[in-house]
């Protein structure tokens, strides 16, 4: 995977990348809702934004959270019901490296 987007923060604002980092923690942390569906959650409207990057980054670490590949697409089906097709060809750009 390429560099992570927010990795100059390092350099030009370290308190702003801190903030990210803590907001970031609190929200995908155990909870009411397990990690793996939040970061579902998060991977959906990353599609839904046509975000190929994301998606690909939140997919994985669904993954490593305990997803499995079939809640990875039902929960892009759902955001293709809500947002349209779209989210259907970003999710392909993104899953082709991680399940071929």
């Amino acid at each position: 995977m390429t560099e992570p987007p927010l990795k100059i923060y390092e350099k030009l604002d370290p308190d702003l990348l801190k903030h990210i980092e803590n907001s970031r923690d609190f929200v995908f942390a155990e909870g009411a809702l397990p990690k793996k569906f939040k970061l579902l959650i998060a991977m959906a409207f990353d599609a839904s934004y046509g975000a190929v990057n994301g998606v690909k980054s939140l997919a994985q670490q669904a993954l490593e959270a305990g997803a499995t590949k079939e809640e990875i697409m039902e929960a892009l089906r759902v955001a293709q019901y809500l947002s349209g097709v779209g989210c259907v060809y970003t999710g392909g750009q993104a899953l082709k490296e991680l399940f071929t």
